[in-house]
């Protein structure tokens, strides 16, 4: 299918994270990885909901310089949200249990940001979705932090992990889009982009 779909084209995924690699890799079309540093600030007063979408299309931008006409980039931002507060990486072990308490017992969102990007144009998507922790013990949280590590993890954690297993109690949207990408979505979008290329 893939073959027929991309032609001459070349799928190009600006992300690092393995978890992205592997949803990609999972919808078995052939991508290259190739990533570009990209300033992730935006604005202060930007909507939560608009963030992940806003850093997407930068890092999508950022592939000016260097985009090949056969090229179609795929960049993605994922954020953890808790009552319009955005909750990070933690980078350090004290500020992800210090994250994973915030999350206990609570719901919050996950959004994800997707640019994806031709020679002509950038479209950008975001997905939310709605998760609920149960009450977190010190020993759950000191647990999954020593051994998971999750300090590149936004919210300190990853759904498809060990915390996931015994903390989630339920979800409301995708599930991938928790993981890293809103991939069906991406799916669709990706297919109707290249059936457009393909009939100019």
């Amino acid at each position: 299918m893939w073959k027929e779909l991309l032609g001459d084209y070349k799928i190009i995924l600006g992300s690092k994270s393995p978890r992205r690699q592997q949803l990609l890799k999972a919808l078995d079309i052939p991508f290259e990885v190739i990533t570009l540093d990209t300033d992730e600030t935006y604005p202060p007063d930007l909507d939560v909901i608009k963030i992940p979408q806003w850093i997407a299309r930068k890092k999508a931008d950022a592939f000016e310089s260097i985009m090949q006409p056969d090229w179609i980039v795929i960049t993605a931002d994922t954020i953890v949200a808790l009552e319009d507060k955005v909750i990070g990486k933690p980078h350090t072990p004290e500020r992800a249990r210090e994250y994973l308490r915030l999350l206990s017992g609570k719901k919050h969102l996950v959004i994800t940001g997707v640019a994806i990007k031709t020679a002509e144009k950038t479209t950008a998507i975001s997905c939310k979705t709605s998760v609920w922790f149960k009450n977190l013990t010190d020993d759950e949280i000191d647990y999954y932090v020593d051994v998971y590590q999750p300090l590149d993890k936004a919210g300190a954690y990853g759904i498809q992990e060990w915390i996931g297993y015994v903390g989630i109690k339920k979800i409301e949207g995708s599930y991938y889009n928790v993981v890293g990408l809103p991939i069906q979505k991406l799916y669709t979008i990706l297919r109707k982009t290249l059936e457009k290329l393909n009939t100019k």
